[in-house]
């Protein structure tokens, strides 16, 4: 076997790490505003705000609309999910070892990301975007509130919606005729094939398990694709190094990314009773 087998090794390993991560490892970093390659421990997005459209004489000026331009900015964290892996070759030549081991590692770090996601549109949201629990799950009533509240807002229908549900809420939202019926639900997006997605109301409609769930109550989520901004440092890297006191390989994943809240009308949260009864 040739000595330089552990470099052929780390290539095929990191670009698996990579498809894997694109496939499987998030669910929601393609659903928000997405900046690649930061530089700098925090990144910016800018806000424009809403202009308003005037007439004009003839000859005369236009009016300019002045529509006022602010930010938010997200600091980047560093996240790692490192293992090790025996001495033995065995991993280095078989292709279903390397595979697991690289879904791992893209799995966590596609978990981490999804969970800043939704923790950045959950803080401190305006308690005017927050629809309560009222003691039931996920009801159609509280599913056309959601979208009225970002209509009234005129968060754009453009099909940039994304509406994430628990397990439960998933089982509930098959109780619903237009849900669950081909002649109201549409195709979902191409990165998105392979996971229980489905477009409906002309939003992407996502299961996920990294909503919160506190006092039997799960906090389910909708937004704007605007309104949530995730900054990338560092895309995901792979390192293997051998450590002698393991005698083992140190097989690390990581990489560095940071997530805002940008518009706190682009966000809705849809408290729901996780225990509720599905008939």
């Amino acid at each position: 076997m040739s000595d330089t087998i552990d470099q052929a090794f780390i290539t095929q390993f990191e670009d698996e790490v990579h498809l894997a991560y694109q496939q499987f490892g998030s669910k929601l970093r393609n659903t928000v505003r997405l900046k690649t390659g930061v530089t700098g421990n925090t990144v910016t997005f800018q806000i424009y705000g809403e202009g308003v459209a005037t007439t004009k004489s003839r000859n005369g000026d236009v009016v300019p609309m002045n529509a006022a331009h602010t930010n938010a900015s997200a600091t980047m964290e560093d996240w790692y999910a490192p293992d090790y892996v025996d001495s033995l070759d065995e991993l280095k030549i078989n292709i279903d070892e390397r595979q697991a081991a690289a879904r791992s590692g893209a799995g966590a770090l596609g978990r981490k990301v999804d969970s800043q996601i939704i923790a950045a549109a959950r803080l401190s949201l305006p308690s005017g975007q927050k629809i309560a629990h009222g003691s039931a799950g996920l009801t159609k009533a509280k599913i056309l509130s959601a979208f009225e509240l970002l209509n009234n807002a005129d968060v754009p229908d453009d099909g940039l919606r994304t509406f994430v549900v628990g397990a439960h809420q998933w089982n509930e939202l098959l109780n619903i005729a237009e849900f669950k019926s081909s002649d109201y639900v549409g195709d979902a997006y191409p990165w998105a094939k392979g996971t229980e997605v489905k477009r409906w109301m002309n939003a992407l409609w996502v299961m996920s398990t990294r909503l919160v769930l506190s006092s039997g109550y799960r906090y389910c989520l909708l937004y704007h694709r605007s309104a949530l901004g995730l900054g990338e440092g560092q895309a995901i890297k792979t390192m293997i190094d051998w450590v002698p006191t393991k005698a083992a390989y140190l097989v690390d994943s990581m990489m560095s990314g940071g997530v805002i809240r940008i518009d706190d009308e682009g966000v809705v949260e849809i408290a729901c009773d996780d225990d509720a009864t599905i008939s």
